[in-house]
């Protein structure tokens, strides 16, 4: 027991914006690894904030050695802000939590108690969305089904609220690719799991940072990372019009042998703009497919940082 009391868990933090709250926010979650006698480190990921974020993170770790402060050179997107941070990580364990505190820090002990218990992957599920907007609710639940029925893994009231044993945290470290998908790369590992459920508490200030183009592009991302049915759709969806055209062909050719052709005027434009949305739609998923490609073939790093403060000291 007394070994286990001695691992320590880093818990990493990206954050954008926040201000006007972190300090608080972190202060929170360090009363309660207090109270509950856990070991912790604290990563705080900066990525690209254009407010006074920065500043407050690199006080807070000029201030505590348990804190380490990571800025990234620009804003490239919570995704790389993760891996900055599980690359930092120097814990046994690292947890993965929003800075907003929706991801309650309550569960913290709960989630250390499981790990310490065999789990090497604790995940957090949502029992419910808090406030969301209706639409938005639609459409995590057209994407997220859509998702699973792709890939075969279930990404219902799935979060980035988790726990990682490290052994889980290396094997993530070899998936070379440059656009990452947290939650399906943590699906995909596999390994010992174990859930819990909680509810989404409200942001303790500010509002969302995640826009629609934001949601789309991560949407866009988690699809072509870790399915390839677009692909398959496409070529279903040949098979269809090439039925549907042999079928439209005969059609034609009985009429025109029994001599009762007639005008088809709108149904040849008809046609002629299923066909052409069909195959501007169908180059459109191929060319996402491509621009991936292009992306990884470059071989540029997920993100690059700017300044590193761990211990209290900033390192070189």
């Amino acid at each position: 027991m007394e070994g286990e009391l001695q691992k320590r868990v880093s818990i990493v933090v990206p954050v954008y914006n926040e201000a006007a709250h972190i300090r608080r926010s972190m202060a929170c979650v360090g009363k309660i690894c207090d109270d509950a006698a856990i070991s912790y480190e604290l990563v705080l990921v900066d990525d690209g904030s254009k407010d006074e974020s920065w500043q407050e993170i690199s006080s807070m770790a000029k201030e505590d050695e348990r804190i380490t402060a990571v800025r990234l050179s620009r804003n490239f997107g919570k995704e790389p802000a993760l891996c900055a941070g599980l690359d930092a990580a120097s814990g046994d364990a690292v947890i993965v939590m929003d800075a907003d505190l929706q991801h309650p820090p309550e569960f913290i002990p709960e989630m250390v108690r499981l790990w310490k218990e065999g789990a090497e992957v604790v995940e957090g599920v949502k029992s419910s969305r808090g406030k969301e907007k209706r639409s938005y609710r639609f459409c995590a639940k057209l994407f997220y089904g859509m998702i699973n029925k792709a890939t075969g893994i279930d990404f219902d009231n799935a979060s980035d609220f988790k726990l990682l044993d490290r052994k889980v945290v290396e094997a993530m470290k070899q998936m070379p690719e440059r656009m990452t998908f947290f939650r399906g790369m943590s699906a995909w590992v596999g390994f010992e799991r174990k859930t819990f459920e909680f509810e989404v508490a409200e942001r303790v200030d500010g509002v969302s940072k995640w826009s629609l183009k934001r949601l789309i592009t991560l949407a866009v991302t988690a699809v072509t990372s870790y399915t390839s049915a677009p692909l398959h759709c496409i070529t279903v969806l040949g098979v269809v019009m090439f039925l549907g055209a042999i079928v439209l062909g005969i059609q034609t050719l009985y009429m025109k042998i029994a001599g009762h052709a007639l005008g088809g005027f709108t149904t040849v434009i008809l046609l002629l703009l299923l066909i052409g949305s069909m195959m501007m739609i169908s180059l459109g998923i191929i060319g996402l497919y491509l621009m991936k490609i292009y992306h990884e073939i470059k071989g540029r790093p997920r993100y690059l940082t700017s300044r590193v403060i761990r211990g209290k000291e900033e390192e070189k």
